[in-house]
């Protein structure tokens, strides 16, 4: 058996396929495996056992039947395949980061009630049923031990035959939980849900009938610290899936920047970059959604930070070469569609260094090819495989002229 065998799944494909030698697609297999002809395989060095009850049917994970070789190269592969997809070679790849199992701290679950029994869970691969969780490896158990006592709250506040939206973080005070789609109709529901809270521990329970959300408990101020400043956390506001994996994607853009000069934070949400660049030195962050940007501004002004938080829609108006030649480096962390107006800006511009934060290589690729057009080399690349078992990747990419 060799690399060049064609019955050989030699690698897996962006959507979690396991792909032969001779170009065959196959799910559910590792490297190494043999691809029968008759469509079956057989188990290579790289296969293991999943670890969840619920695979493959849940469509929360993907790869859990490969090894961590294979996880670590998949992570990678995304990430150079991408750009090979659009003619660029990063000059250094970084190993990758992966998230330890049992780490994710945010979550969007659905529940179902039929009659008094309350399903909770992900839809399975390509369908809506949903698949009843008694186990995830991947939740942080703090989350995951929400499930069961929800089960009982939802029988009092979801209509029977109706769904719901289960949103979870996990942020300074503890859980934070948005149940969306319930209704909340007499005493007993009303007193469920302060009991439930009460008991739970929970940081905040906030609902939305359908109306917008209304907090219902919430005994502090319910924060997320970044760089050791604590922002108020808008219900189910964005954090990076994993602790971990925001430190990964936080130590690759900190050991980008220059040592002295002011950098710009574009698409900055509540502070990610921008406050854990430091105290020191000037800030500007930009982002279009006003409560998370006016979150950040206070706690930037609360923590006396030399920092300027712009509520700026960065699509409709980008900031110009003119604006930008100001700072000696820029953070850039779009939603995963990239960033191609601003992009084209940077690429004009004359910023020393540009740190790409994205959560897919494949729209980091297009804009990348627009910053090389401009004069900047892609200098180096860290895969993130904060979502871990999914074919979800995260990277940095770090351009400089």
């Amino acid at each position: 058996m060799t690399d060049t065998d064609p019955d050989i799944i030699i690698r897996i494909a962006a959507k979690g396929d396991g792909i032969t030698a001779d170009g065959r697609h196959a799910a559910l297999t590792a490297p190494g495996d043999r691809l029968l002809t008759d469509g079956t395989t057989i188990a290579g060095p790289h296969r293991v056992e999943p670890p969840c009850v619920h695979f493959p049917t849940c469509g929360g994970c993907e790869l859990q039947h490969v090894d961590e070789a294979s996880l670590a190269d998949f992570v990678t592969g995304r990430v150079v395949g991408a750009l090979a997809g659009q003619g660029i070679v990063a000059q250094t790849v970084l190993p990758p980061h992966l998230s330890p199992p049992m780490t994710r701290r945010r979550a969007s679950l659905r529940a179902v009630r039929a009659g008094k029994t309350v399903t909770i869970g992900f839809a399975e691969s390509g369908s809506h049923k949903l698949i009843d969780l008694s186990m995830c490896a991947v939740l942080d158990p703090r989350l995951f031990a929400l499930l069961a006592p929800l089960r009982e709250l939802l029988r009092l506040i979801l209509p029977d035959k109706r769904a719901a939206h289960v949103r979870m973080s996990l942020i300074d005070q503890g859980v934070d939980l948005l149940l969306e789609g319930v209704k909340v109709e007499g005493l007993a529901a009303d007193e469920g849900l302060g009991d439930f809270a009460r008991t739970q521990g929970l940081a905040r329970l906030t609902i939305d009938e359908g109306d917008g959300p209304q907090t219902r408990w919430e005994p502090e101020a319910a924060t997320v610290t970044f760089g050791g400043v604590p922002v108020a956390f808008p219900p189910f506001s964005f954090l990076q899936a994993t602790p971990d994996g925001e430190a990964a994607l936080v130590g690759a853009v900190r050991e980008a920047m220059p040592d002295t000069g002011a950098v710009a934070d574009l698409f900055c949400g509540l502070g990610t970059f921008a406050l854990a660049l430091g105290a020191a030195r000037p800030v500007y962050a930009a982002e279009g959604a006003r409560d998370v940007v006016l979150a950040l501004k206070l706690a930037g002004q609360r923590a006396q930070r030399r920092m300027v938080a712009d509520h700026r829609d960065l699509f409709r108006r980008p900031l110009t070469p003119e604006e930008l030649n100001r700072f000696t480096a820029v953070v850039i962390d779009p939603p995963r569609a990239g960033a191609r107006e601003q992009v084209m800006q940077l690429a004009a511009s004359s910023v020393p260094v540009i740190a790409y934060v994205s959560c897919n290589p494949a729209s980091f690729a297009r804009d990348a090819v627009h910053l090389l057009g401009g004069g900047y080399r892609l200098d180096q690349v860290r895969p993130v495989g904060q979502f871990r078992w999914s074919t979800h990747v995260e990277m940095v990419g770090i351009f400089r002229r």
